[in-house]
Parts: C-alpha cells; sequence; structure tokens
C-alpha cells in the first residue's frame, strides 16, 4: 500500500498533467491558425513552452511517485528545486523593477498621464528598442484599445471626455499628452493648436490623427505599457508569493515520497518483516 506522500504528490501532478494539455494544445492550435496576428504569434510560444515544460516535469512526479521510480523523483525534485529558485528570484526582482514610475495627475482632468523616464531603467529598454517595440505597437493595434475609446466616447463633450477614467494604454496611446495644447474634437482626433506647441516634447510632433499612428510611437504610449506592465506584475509577484509557499509544501512532500521509494528498493515490501 503507498503512504500518503506518494498519494499526494501523484494526484497533484496528475491535476497538473491536466492543466498542461489545454495550454499545450492552445499554442499549438494558435500556431496552426491561418489568420493568426502577429500578438498571437509572440504568445504561441511561451504557451507551446509552458505546456510542455509542466507535462514532463507532471509525468516525472506522477510515473515516479506512483511506480516507485527513484530515478524519475529525483529528477522531479531538481526540476521543483530550481523552479523554487527562479520564481522566488523573479518575484524579488519583479518588486524591485516596479517600484519606480506612477502616473501625473493632471489638474481638471479624471486620468493621469505618464512619463517613460519615471520608469526604471531595465523597464524602459524593454520598449525603446525598435523590434520590441513593433511587436508591442502592432498588439496594440489589433487589439483595437484606441478603436474602442472612440466608440465608446463618439458623442462626449470636451468636458464629459477629460472627466474620464482612462486607462493608461488609452492615456498614453489614443490621445496626445496635455502638455500639448491639441484641441479636442472627439476621443482619437486632435487638431494642432494655431499658436505653436506649448512644449517641447517629441510626442507632439509625433501625434497623427491617423488612426493607425495616433499616439502609438510616442514616449507616453511605452510609459502606459510599462504602467500596464508595472500593475500587472505587482499582481504577479503576489500570486508567485502564494505559489511559491505551495511549491515548497509539494517539494517538501516529494522529498517524503522520494524518502519511501528509496526505503521501498532497499527493502522490498513483498519480502515480508522479518
Amino acid at each position: 500500500m503507498f503512504r500518503l506522500s506518494n498519494n499526494l504528490v501523484g494526484v497533484l501532478n496528475f491535476l497538473t498533467f491536466l492543466l498542461s494539455i489545454p495550454i499545450l494544445g492552445g499554442g499549438i492550435w494558435l500556431a496552426h491558425r491561418a489568420s493568426s496576428t502577429d500578438c498571437e504569434k509572440f504568445l504561441q510560444g511561451p504557451l507551446i513552452a509552458i505546456g510542455a515544460f509542466l507535462m514532463a516535469v507532471s509525468l516525472a512526479g506522477l510515473v515516479g511517485a506512483c511506480c516507485r521510480s527513484t530515478l524519475l523523483l529525483w529528477v522531479y525534485l531538481c526540476v521543483m528545486f530550481l523552479l523554487i529558485v527562479l520564481l522566488f528570484c523573479f518575484t524579488v526582482f519583479a518588486f524591485v523593477v516596479t517600484n519606480k514610475g506612477a502616473g501625473e495627475a493632471v489638474s481638471g482632468r479624471g486620468y493621469k498621464e505618464y512619463r517613460l523616464g519615471d520608469y526604471s531603467n531595465w523597464l524602459q529598454k524593454r520598449v525603446e528598442t525598435g523590434k520590441s517595440w513593433d511587436r508591442i505597437r502592432t498588439c496594440l493595434v489589433d487589439n483595437k484599445v484606441c478603436s474602442k475609446l472612440q466608440e465608446d466616447n463618439r458623442n462626449q463633450t470636451f468636458d464629459q471626455f477629460f472627466k474620464d477614467h482612462l486607462s493608461p494604454l488609452q492615456s498614453g496611446c489614443c490621445k496626445p499628452p496635455s502638455e500639448c495644447g491639441f484641441v479636442y474634437q472627439s476621443a482619437t482626433e486632435w487638431n494642432k493648436p494655431a499658436a505653436g506647441f506649448t512644449s517641447n516634447s517629441t510626442d507632439c510632433t509625433t501625434w497623427q490623427n491617423d488612426p493607425s499612428i495616433l499616439c502609438y510611437d510616442c514616449q507616453s504610449c511605452k510609459a502606459g505599457i510599462l504602467a500596464n506592465i508595472k500593475n500587472d506584475w505587482k499582481k504577479v509577484a503576489v500570486i508567485n508569493i502564494i505559489f511559491l509557499v505551495f511549491l515548497v509544501v509539494v517539494y517538501s512532500v516529494g522529498c517524503c515520497a522520494f524518502r519511501n521509494n528509496r526505503e521501498d528498493n532497499a527493502y522490498p515490501r513483498w519480502k515480508g518483516n522479518p
């Protein structure tokens, strides 16, 4: 009769194996979609990698615990230990790099505006490179971030729009910065001031009313992306702490199962007690 630790490791890894199936399947499905966008293609690689990794690790743990394979369980525990170390390092790193940066309140506006220089240098470098930003920009266009803003605010007046609580992406990418002094026409249509720009910001000259351009190449748009990343990473870091505790518990149970396997291999139970 299997010991409790072996049963627990087996059940937990069976559930992980079931979870890996839709993740791996989703990545493969995206890879074979004829109409996949560049944004979806960017997601398919990580999905396939995560799904395959979870499936391989869960199978090693499942077979190692249930079939009393000491070698497989040892491999499983090594991978789990590395995962715990990496997850701990990533959680600390996430708190460090997202410590800087926050939206600035604008007088009389319901939304905040974002500046790229307010964020950590490491995060800035992630969006400043051409290839990286081109991929992010494509995702913004594919997801119709600004088109939805235009649809939702089609009949708004000047005062109504400025009282809206825009998301960091909408504030940074779909309208020009307030400091430029553009004249409001609609949520995504702004006219250049007749007296000229009131700021030397490059975003003022980058803005265009073309729906495919708008402020997608502005520094404020990149800052809006980083604001989103910061908020998401903060949430992920909290979840990681909970998951880290869970992994430590599973790792401890796995160590007990490994010890059981070694005892079973050293003293086969079918021989009975002397």
